[in-house]
């Protein structure tokens, strides 16, 4: 049966091979897959359908100290993944190949199914030794994370909420892959913040007309002159705490002065990779991503529609919503498509502190510092029922490997040595939080 180490590579290889590419899959193999993994073990799972194939698993393990049954923990990771072009890959996306070089590849190998397989691999490791961790474990294999959760987090955090009953922490994806600062270090951002969602859809209401007569209430000239001062807006810099938490560390480490009131000079002091990993997250965005108009060439619509993906700090939602208003077009209004909030999580406590000792315990090279997740997980869910949400994958990954573009991308692949490491960390976290 082997430890959690050796099965590690296993277990993330076997859930690769299971598509749950989301929307044309469902969860439901992956799902029994991992309950009959944990019961295999002796672990109770508890697999829930919030629709057919909708299915995600829930378990509970006891902690080492029963004083502390109202102050369990959290870990979640999904089973679905967004879908992949076989023909685009260098491996095909679904075998969980693994090749001489040390990389299991396919849909998943970074979101997020190397996470879920740690975690099941850390589960079985303390059934099968009779260890216990520092308090009550809840673990969830959710469904549906891709398309926001509606079959999964928010799902269960609605209808069964009992099954998160003294929760008061949670760990999940987001955060806590490796970074590099140098030739030598690594820096580990802890997610404990995230941008929230504001997907809109713009409606362009003009005159409808004959494509060759003048009209002055274009419903496509109105919207194409809207999407276009979005598209070209730039919105200021809103520094939160997780963001400057992040910059004053790579400052330190990196020997240059961090000036909050230069936060744009300081950034660019401190090197072009650094900007690739903050500039997302130093001022809100919208972008648009869709258009909509007409059904035949010489005829001008009395509407028309397009898509804009936004996307605001902690504590900017209004300020977002009124600067975008204010770049409409006459004519033009907007209305959500979905919404969900923003939240940021304080950098501190028993939990931060064994997260970054566990990730120094197995990388001294490597810098924890607290992070802004530009996009949004399954925390918003969890967060909404008071709990304090992070993310935390602990992925050591190889300097000339670039983390941010895999996700979601081609070729998606993850080192083998990089799960044996995110297990050897959770176990030292969960022993010790």
């Amino acid at each position: 049966m082997g430890n959690a180490e050796d099965e590690v590579a296993d277990l993330c290889r076997d859930l690769i091979r299971i598509d749950t590419s989301n929307p044309t899959s469902d969860e439901r193999k992956a799902a029994e897959y991992v309950a009959e993994k944990l019961e295999d073990v002796g672990v109770e799972a508890t697999l829930l359908e919030s629709a057919p194939g909708r299915a995600s698993v829930i378990a509970r393990i006891p902690g080492a100290d029963p004083a502390r049954a109202s102050d369990a923990l959290l870990l979640h990771s999904h089973l679905d993944v967004v879908p992949a072009d076989p023909s685009e890959w260098a491996v095909h996306p679904f075998s969980g190949e693994i090749t001489d070089d040390g990389y299991l590849w396919g849909r998943g190998a970074i979101d997020m199914k190397d996470t879920v397989a740690v975690h099941l691999a850390a589960a079985r490791q303390f059934a099968r030794t009779g260890e216990r961790p520092a308090r009550d474990l809840v673990l969830a294999f959710l469904a549906d994370e891709e398309a926001g959760g509606v079959h999964g987090s928010r799902w269960l955090a609605e209808e069964h909420r009992d099954l998160f009953e003294g929760v008061t922490e949670a760990i999940g994806e987001g955060g806590g892959f490796s970074y590099p600062l140098d030739a030598a270090r690594r820096l580990y951002p802890i997610e404990n913040a995230q941008r929230g969602q504001a997907w809109l859809r713009l409606v362009a209401r003009g005159r409808a007309g004959h494509g060759s007569s003048p009209n002055d209430r274009n419903a496509v000239t109105a919207l194409a002159d809207t999407l276009s001062r979005i598209g070209h807006h730039t919105f200021p810099v809103h520094l939160i705490g997780a963001v400057r938490g992040l910059l004053e560390t790579v400052a330190d480490l990196r020997g240059v002065p961090f000036d909050p009131g230069d936060v744009e000079g300081s950034v660019d002091r401190m090197g072009a990779d650094v900007r690739d990993l903050v500039e997302v997250v130093l001022r809100n965005s919208a972008n648009p991503t869709m258009m909509e108009a007409g059904y035949q060439i010489n005829v001008i619509p009395g509407q028309a529609t397009a898509g804009v993906d936004g996307r605001f700090l902690p504590g900017q939602e209004e300020a977002f919503l009124a600067e975008v208003d204010a770049l409409l077009a006459p004519g033009v209004s907007r209305e959500f498509i979905h919404r969900d909030i923003a939240m940021e999580t304080p950098y501190e406590g028993r939990l931060v502190d064994a997260m970054g000792a566990a990730l120094r315990a197995e990388d001294p090279d490597g810098y924890p510092a607290p992070y802004c997740n530009p996009g949004g997980t399954d925390a918003k869910a969890f967060s909404r029922l008071g709990i304090r949400c992070y993310g935390f994958k602990a992925l050591k990954m190889p300097h000339d490997l670039d983390y941010s573009r895999l996700f979601h991308g081609v070729d998606e692949r993850v080192p083998v040595d990089g799960l044996a490491f995110g297990v050897r960390v959770m176990d030292r976290l969960l022993k010790s939080c």
